[in-house]
């Protein structure tokens, strides 16, 4: 089994350090590397900014689409999912040079829309490259223009597509939790936490982009397509048999739990789980020596997998609006001497269950959104589909080695032990992926389950909807991908 360490690494995941060092990169060179170079510029400035999960999600799918329908513009039967083939290039132009660089100004052009405050991180990249960084309008017929062009396109649909992006990504949807952050009155409903925990002057938590259930999709019909069945009630045993899993999880947190909890936390300061998975693609890509053409395709199919996924959860958390585990810990069991998690380094003791505290960041102890399904869970099943359907494989290989004591929510004390995690198939990584948010305490068994299997149909619907357009669509007539939604004029 490989080791996945060299590819994403530690350092990788946690966000600290690129994935592939254009300078010394020794595996390919830069040119049949463009499409794996600008997910990184794009990973780069997601760590930068700290958007979040959605927004991220959205940002790889945006860029990666308008890589897609740059390059279609030079392949004999690939289609662009805006302009179809309006910008069909001769084939005596179909080389890897001009594919690269309408890829890259593509690249380019829709990532400063999406990110303005990292212009430079975009700007570096093009001059490595060789390449001029500007905005200036070029001639559709040459690659600068054709790359420019697709990323117009794009983008004038993006900016209508209900994530209200020109409005810094802000509710569209009015909402207002139930529960306020000083009492819960229903256990059923998700409250808003201040945090850290306990202090009367945190920080307030509010939903992350609530409206982004009605973003439109990529191949969904609407984010509410596959929306699961309802989680368990309050009024219901299975409610309580959920709560107590948790308690249980967390009284008994072996090291190699907390370092799989910590592993694919991937919260703040990082590319958040969307941009695991778009390293987990870097990955494939470099252990089975793509092309630029496989890549194009593959992180186009990856990067809107995630971005469906991301919709379709959030369709589910909005709708179920329902509770964390903290918040039903601690009120069903205050007053109560429980067993849990003490802290960094306390292991377990017994306290008063209404300070119970997720195996997480004090100072970070749970997601500010509903709960139910994990985005986790859906986001890596989704990601996990199309990596099996694209590689004709489950097979992944790859192990991430902890060494003593790397802990980033006990640092120096976990694991005491060095600790392995390998996942010798996508579906091992993807649902190692989703029960570790039960590990760490902020999900349910329920929101890990049904997001797996939210992400699985996610997966394959849009895989299949990508094939029309790697495939050319029937090139006469087609519908294209992206449809007005007259919600969102």
């Amino acid at each position: 089994m490989d080791s996945i360490h060299s590819l994403i690494s530690e350092k990788i995941v946690r966000g600290l350090t690129p994935l592939i060092d254009p300078e010394k990169s020794a595996i390919r060179d830069r040119t049949t590397q463009t499409v794996i170079l600008w997910n990184e510029a794009t990973q780069q400035a997601i760590r930068n900014t700290s958007p979040g999960p959605t927004v991220s999600s959205r940002a790889y799918s945006v860029v990666h689409t308008a890589m897609f329908d740059a390059w279609a513009s030079y392949d004999p039967v690939a289609i662009g999912t805006q302009l179809a083939d309006q910008l069909q290039r001769p084939q005596d132009e179909n080389t890897l040079s001009n594919k690269s660089e309408a890829i890259s100004y593509a690249a380019y052009s829709t990532l400063i829309d999406l990110f303005p405050t990292q212009q430079q991180v975009f700007d570096d990249l093009m001059q490595q490259l060789g390449l001029f960084p500007t905005t200036a309008i070029a001639s559709p017929q040459t690659p600068r223009g054709i790359g420019q062009a697709a990323s117009t396109a794009v983008l004038r649909f993006c900016h209508k597509d209900g994530s209200n992006q020109l409005n810094s990504y802000a509710d569209t949807t009015s909402y207002q939790p139930v529960n306020p952050s000083e009492s819960l009155s229903d256990l059923n409903r998700w409250q808003p936490l201040r945090v850290p925990l306990n202090d009367p002057k945190g920080r307030l938590q509010a939903f992350l982009t609530p409206h982004w259930g009605t973003v439109i999709p990529f191949g969904l019909t609407s984010g509410s397509q596959f929306r699961p069945p309802a989680p368990p009630d309050l009024a219901t045993p299975l409610y309580r048999q959920r709560v107590q899993e948790i308690l249980d999880y967390n009284a008994n947190l072996t090291d190699e739990h907390k370092i799989i909890a910590e592993y694919w936390e991937d919260g703040p300061g990082t590319s958040f789980p969307p941009g695991k998975w778009m390293a987990i693609g870097q990955y494939i890509s470099q252990r089975d020596n793509h092309s630029l053409d496989e890549d194009v395709k593959l992180f186009f199919m990856l990067a809107n997998a995630l971005f469906d996924a991301g919709i379709a959860a959030w369709d589910s958390k909005r709708f179920y609006d329902y509770i964390r585990p903290v918040s039903a810990i601690r009120s069903l069991f205050n007053g109560q001497q429980i067993q849990a998690w003490a802290g960094p380094g306390k292991g377990t003791q017994t306290i008063d269950g209404s300070q119970w505290h997720p195996y997480q960041r004090l100072n970070d102890p749970t997601p500010p959104f509903p709960e139910y399904v994990s985005g986790h869970s859906s986001y890596s099943a989704a990601a996990a589909e199309v990596l099996k359907r694209y590689t004709k494989s489950d097979h992944f290989g790859a192990s991430y080695t902890a060494p003593v004591g790397s802990s980033r929510f006990e640092p120096g004390i976990t694991p005491t032990e060095e600790i392995t995690l390998s996942w010798p198939t996508f579906s091992a990584a993807a649902d190692q992926a989703g029960i570790s948010r039960l590990y760490g305490g902020i999900h349910f068994r329920d929101g890990d389950l049904n997001g797996r299997q939210l992400g699985r149909k996610v997966g394959e619907t849009v895989w299949n909807k990508a094939q029309t357009f790697i495939n050319g669509g029937g090139r006469s007539g087609f519908i294209l991908m992206k449809r007005e939604d007259p919600r969102h004029k």
